[in-house]
């Protein structure tokens, strides 16, 4: 790793695009404390910016553009010359990145668990008849209809503080996040109750960062090899195979979640409607190393269910 950072000069300065959240920003410092640990010489900036999907509130994501809404102006200040990489959650990054950019760097994953959130009740089972859950995904709504359909579920926008500001309104009487965002920004008191894989399974890529950049830049792509932890890249890269082969994105309910274990992969996927009335579930296990078999036989396994029957009943329902 070191021979590879070696054929290029140690860099200067790097500036880093990262969305203004506080969480985003949070992930964005973390990556430029470690490279300032690998190249303390080095001059490291981040240039916030708000994006689309930022600014677009009150209407659902999948309705208005899905996943590419929080990191197309973080791609155009790449592409302008005016930010070196770019620093995103992995789950919001979508499948097919445009012409000129690619991951050259995914880090350690943080807990990939979906959490409860509320201010009066222990438990998705605890709350009442009609009670309101809020959530951004589809994903969610569909595993929450589908063991509990008693309850009502109300799309929930915004970055992780406007969300839980919401929560203590009362507008809901809890809320669905993932795990790892609160625990970065120090708020694990905020969970009630992690809801584990097999009740929930996480999209692809939760709970993973990323780091984009231009792919004309080899020398960047040597500069951050030392961040990139490979079984945590393998993980995802096999989460986000699946994903891709049914177009996923924000627009229709697909988890796909893989551990790693001392070199084995257990890689599980799952695809649903809305509703929650018809889902199609699949999991495989095998060497890490093979990560695209796998998530090709995983593929294999939901179609054989009808997934792309319920693929397109999610996208006749969203189009309603």
């Amino acid at each position: 790793m070191k021979a590879t950072v070696l054929k290029y000069s140690l860099p200067n300065k790097l500036i880093i695009a990262s969305r203004e959240s506080r969480l985003a920003m949070w992930q964005a410092e973390h990556v430029r404390d470690q490279l300032a640990a690998l190249y303390p010489e080095c001059i490291i900036e981040i240039l916030g910016m708000t994006t689309r999907g930022d600014q677009i509130l009150d209407r659902a994501l999948s309705k208005v553009g899905g996943k590419g809404l929080f990191v197309k102006e973080l791609e155009i200040a790449m592409a302008e010359g005016r930010a070196d990489l770019a620093v995103h959650s992995l789950k919001d990054v979508p499948m097919d990145l445009p012409d000129g950019f690619a991951l050259a760097a995914i880090l350690e994953r943080e807990d990939p668990r979906d959490a409860f959130v509320s201010n009066d009740f222990a438990s998705l089972q605890d709350l009442p008849f009609g009670a309101i859950v809020g959530t951004s995904s589809l994903r969610r709504q569909a595993l929450i209809a589908a063991r509990y359909p008693h309850l009502i579920i109300h799309p929930l926008r915004g970055n992780l503080d406007t969300r839980l500001r919401k929560l203590d309104q009362g507008e809901y009487a809890a809320i669905i996040l993932a795990a790892a965002g609160l625990k970065r920004l120090g708020l694990p008191e905020r969970i009630r109750a992690y809801i584990e894989p097999e009740q929930s399974l996480p999209a692809a890529g939760q709970g993973a960062m990323a780091i984009e950049i231009h792919s004309n830049r080899p020398e960047l792509l040597a500069w951050l090899a030392p961040l990139n932890h490979l079984a945590t890249a393998q993980a995802v890269n096999a989460e986000r195979s699946v994903s891709k082969a049914f177009g996923g994105s924000c627009q229709i309910p697909l988890a796909a979640f893989a551990t790693v274990n001392k070199g084995s992969m257990h890689l599980r996927a799952m695809v649903a409607t809305p509703d929650g009335t018809r889902i199609a579930q699949a999991d495989v296990n095998g060497e890490a190393t093979d990560f695209i078999s796998l998530g090709t036989q995983v593929v294999q396994a939901l179609s054989a269910q009808d997934a792309e029957s319920i693929l397109s009943v999610c996208k006749a329902q969203i189009l309603e």
